[in-house]
């Protein structure tokens, strides 16, 4: 029986060599097309059975592509599943005539990709539907990546590109790496697993062993590092500001430091944690030298972005303004957190917040606490004048993941949003 061929047409090299990796496993035919132009040219000669297109394309643009796909009687009934990180609904509105199928938003969620690629082409997909959330960020050169509920072979497999898209995204060669281990009972069953989890984090991040610290209370997973010679140096610790102590240059350590260490612990590492996700599996998991950002990526993400700064100091303010200014995003200025939140509970509506903790009247963190008694859902990224470790722990501690740390830099501040708005896992 002939295979079913799908040609992917995306401008990252990294999803399309996941795509190709996972869905070549179901016997299928993967292709792949670089640009828009690209696209087009493989659509006509190879005419797959489906095309996964995403709307950001250079050469020729997701509209173009088709538009040309239409013209050609062969290629024109060949379903569409578009990809986007952000589509505005008029323009997504002028594309539903052509064949599209379905609309995924970028980071996808890889199990309704395949449950459409199911519908579409009558191919059976096995996968690992154990519960599992898995987040991967960086903050100041250290890749933070949380496990929590269950491992999932599928997503860790995932991470692997997520760490790539990292660290290509920072220009980091030599990274400093934390896996917290929550939420989640562990025994020798689960060795293939951790095993699979630690492999690759090191092979995808380059890290030594030395660099790398493990956060969990499972004393099945500190007896696992311990008993194998491969991950010899892998320090296995309890607490949070036990393990900041090796990856932060931070001398500064003291009682207040060892409290929040152990409230921050309890509350990651707790095994009867309550919270819950109803995440399935989903692309998404949130000496140095940086690659310089792309003028051009970065207008292309900013256009109609919607940002909220929410700092007491006008310098920070028109810094945010300046830095997305430059790519046509808005920008709103709140100087307190009251405010913020009168607008946020009326109907407001932002992409990604910078918001600062120190601030009169209403601080930052009672921001947050306003933010999820509201039911309000929106990226946040803390601003701090704090100590490093003491920034960590306080954002952690409060369930936020990416933070920066004051005085802030224009292309800092635009590589932590593409980060957190521009993501492909």
């Amino acid at each position: 029986m002939k295979r079913k061929t799908i040609l992917v047409v995306d401008e990252s090299d990294l999803f399309r060599d996941y795509m190709k990796s996972r869905l070549s496993q179901f016997n299928l035919e993967v292709a792949t097309a670089v640009n828009g132009l690209d696209g087009v040219t493989k659509v006509r000669n190879l005419l797959p059975d489906a095309v996964l297109l995403d709307y950001h394309l250079s050469r020729k643009t997701c509209k173009e592509v088709l538009e040309e796909k239409a013209r050609d009687q062969n290629a024109a009934g060949i379903p569409v599943i578009l990809t986007a990180q952000k589509i505005d609904k008029n323009r997504l509105l002028e594309l539903m005539s052509f064949n599209i199928k379905k609309v995924l938003i970028k980071p996808i969620r890889i199990d309704g990709l395949y449950q459409t690629l199911s519908e579409l082409l009558g191919v059976q997909f096995e996968i690992d539907e154990t519960p599992c959330v898995i987040e991967a960020h960086v903050n100041d050169t250290i890749l933070f990546i949380e496990i929590a509920q269950g491992m999932n072979r599928e997503k860790i497999e995932l991470l692997r590109f997520k760490i790539a898209e990292l660290r290509e995204l920072y220009g980091i060669t030599h990274p400093r790496v934390l896996i917290m281990i929550s939420d989640m009972e562990l025994s020798f069953v689960d060795g293939p697993n951790i095993e699979l989890l630690l492999d690759t984090v090191l092979s995808a991040s380059g890290a030594k062993n030395r660099h790398l610290k493990v956060l969990t209370r499972s004393t099945f997973v500190r007896a696992f590092v311990q008993g194998r010679g491969e991950y010899a140096e892998i320090e296995v610790v309890y607490d949070l500001r036990k393990a900041m102590d090796g990856l932060l240059a931070d001398p500064g350590t003291g009682e207040s430091d060892s409290a929040r260490g152990e409230i921050i612990s309890e509350r990651i590492l707790a095994a009867d944690h309550k919270e819950s996700s109803q995440e399935s599996v989903e692309m998404r998991f949130t000496a140095e030298v940086r690659k310089p950002l792309s003028l051009e990526t970065l207008r292309d993400s900013g256009k109609g972005l919607s940002i909220a700064v929410v700092d007491d100091d006008f310098v920070i303010q028109e810094l945010i303004k300046t830095s997305f200014g430059a790519i046509s995003a808005r920008v709103s200025a709140y100087s307190e957190g009251r405010s913020f939140l009168e607008a946020m509970k009326t109907g407001g509506s932002y992409d990604l917040v910078f918001l600062d903790i120190l601030m009169p009247g209403m601080n930052g963190y009672e921001v947050l606490d306003g933010l999820r008694s509201g039911g309000i859902d929106v990226p946040v990224i803390i601003l701090s004048a704090l100590g490093q470790k003491e920034a960590v722990l306080k954002a952690f501690q409060r369930g936020v993941k990416s933070y920066l740390i004051k005085p802030l830099k224009p292309e800092q501040i635009l590589r932590k949003a593409l980060e957190i708005l521009k993501s492909n896992f």
